[in-house]
Formats: C-alpha cells, structure tokens, sequence
C-alpha cells in the first residue's frame, strides 16, 4: 500500500482467489449452499468492476451519462431484487418498492446541497443508496411471502374473525418483514465502535481528513436508514394486497 491506496498487483491477486477460494469450501463442506455460487459471485465482482473502471472516468464527465449510470444502477438493483424473491413477473412493482426509498433520500440530499451536483458525488451516494434499499425490498418480501405460507391457517383465521384480506396479510407478514431492516440498524448503531463502514474508509483514502469522512459516513447511514424503511414498507402492502406474489402464496393474498 502506498499513501494508504491499496495497490493492484500479483499479491492481491493471490489474495483476492485464496479469500473466494476458502470463502466456496466453507459454504459447500459446510452444506450452506453451493461452493461455485460463492466464486460466480467474486468473479462476477472483478469482471464488472474492472468494466466499470475502464468506463467510469468517461462516465464522470458528462451530467446525461451520469444520469443515464445512475438509472442503469436502479434498473440492475429492481431485475436483481425481483428474481431474488422469486416474483420476475412483478418487476414493475419490485421497481416501485425500491423507488418509494431511493426517490426521497436522493431528492432530498441533493435538492438541500448537502451532496454536490457533481458526479463524482452522485453516483456513489446513489449506488449505496440504492443497494440498500434493493437488499431490504429483497429481504422483506421475501420474508412477508414466506410468512403467508407457513402461516396461512393463521390468515384464514383473521378472516374468519372479520378482517379483510389486505389486513389480514399485514398482520401475519409485516412483523417479519420488519427483520430486514436489522443490519442497517446494527451497522447504524455501532459505526465507529464495532466498524468503519465503506464511505468512511474511501473518504479518508481519498485525502479528505477524519472529520469529513464523519459527516460523509452519518450522511450515508441515515440516509439508507430512511431508504430501507420506505421500501420496506412499500414491499409488505405490496405483498399484501397482492401486487407482489408468488404462484404458491396468491391464495394467501387478496388478489
């Protein structure tokens, strides 16, 4: 490392394959998953990162192309979000639950001034924004669907006692879907003491000084807070007024 930049070279290779490498046994031997899904992802992480690198600097210079980066980042997060729960039929409305989060916070940071309208500024706030709220829409529905089917007698019974579909889905689903706001929460709660999160690090390697780094981390973690409580929200009415669902689960749904 020279100046605190980590420097790209055989020996990161090396590393970079060992962690991946040690990262596909333990999933496979461990019988958490398959071993190949584990190096498909870090390999698919180099390949679009280096792809990235090579067209970011062009990117950067032009406010429409920065737009245009920013939308195809929305666009990947909702196809992602959408065949992670299972529901590709659903992108649309997928695409409206992270939106309802991304949307606001965005619009908000940017319309105060708080993060310049530069590019530079936007597409990295925007990325981990939207990431955010991507990974939460994903875990939400696919915990609120999961709900309504092992707990189906459960949304029977509420309609049995009165309740409408639409209210009897929230009650059986959206205390689980709650879940999937914990590690924003966790990470929120213990920055600076149990982790240095991402914005903070790539602050201080980029020369900007400790304080800085500070307000940039806050920024970012409160924001994806408010983000993923947004889309979270969206995606359970979503899901339970049927708008989001799988072929297993309609029954469990008013649609």
């Amino acid at each position: 490392m020279t100046d605190g930049a980590i420097e790209f070279g055989p020996v990161l290779a090396v590393v970079l394959a060992v962690l991946a490498i040690f990262g596909a046994a333990v999933v496979q031997f461990g019988r958490l998953g398959q071993g190949k899904a584990v190096l498909f992802a870090a390999v698919r992480a180099v390949l679009q990162l280096a792809a990235v690198s090579l067209v970011i600097v062009g990117i950067l210079k032009s406010g429409w192309l920065t737009g245009g980066f920013v939308l195809l980042m929305f666009t990947i997060a909702a196809v992602t979000s959408a065949r992670r729960i299972g529901v590709a039929k659903d992108l649309a409305w997928v695409a409206l639950a992270i939106a309802s989060g991304v949307v606001p916070v965005l619009t908000l940071v940017l319309a105060t001034g708080v993060v310049p309208w530069r590019p530079i500024a936007i597409v990295p706030i925007a990325g981990i924004v939207i990431g955010g709220a991507m990974s939460a829409t994903s875990q939400a529905a696919r915990r609120a669907l999961d709900e309504l089917v092992s707990r189906h007698g459960e949304y029977e019974a509420a309609l049995a006692l009165g309740f409408l579909p639409r209210p009897a889905a929230l009650e059986i689903c959206r205390p689980s879907a709650g879940h999937a706001l914990i590690p924003a929460l966790d990470q929120t709660r213990t920055v600076g003491l149990v982790t240095l999160p991402g914005a903070y690090v790539g602050v201080l390697l980029g020369g900007a000084g400790p304080v800085q780094a500070g307000v940039t981390q806050v920024l970012v973690l409160i924001g994806l807070l408010a983000a993923e409580a947004v889309a979270v929200l969206v995606v359970v009415h979503l899901v339970a007024a049927g708008r989001i669902s799988r072929k297993a689960t309609e029954d469990a749904t008013c649609r």
